[in-house]
């Protein structure tokens, strides 16, 4: 990884962290290695760093766009119920029974 990557991939790990308020970071290293394995088919170990920054950056969008309460178009899939965690990213109500039927 040159330099100036490890700056970029560190500086975006902080911006997702802090998306992330109540994650501890080995919680979201762990995370990122799922979604690597998820969306790589590998462990956050075996990953380029140009993937691993993918994955961050991909992440990133997706907190941000739960913040916002909306989806991200420019992600891949984005507009479906999934996020790339496998998360729902829309706040539906739950269905309740209709009273005296």
């Amino acid at each position: 990884m040159t330099s100036d990557m490890q700056k970029e991939a560190m500086a975006v790990l902080a911006e997702v962290w802090s998306l992330s308020p109540d994650v501890r970071l080995g919680q979201l290293l762990a995370h990122l290695g799922f979604l690597g394995e998820a969306h790589l088919g590998r462990g956050l170990g075996y990953i380029e760093d140009d993937e691993l920054l993918a994955v961050l950056y991909r992440h990133k969008a997706e907190l941000l766009a739960r913040l916002e309460g909306t989806t991200n178009p420019a992600l891949p899939g984005a507009g479906t119920d999934t996020s790339v965690s496998g998360s729902p990213t829309s706040l539906e109500p739950t269905p309740t029974a209709e009273l005296g039927r």
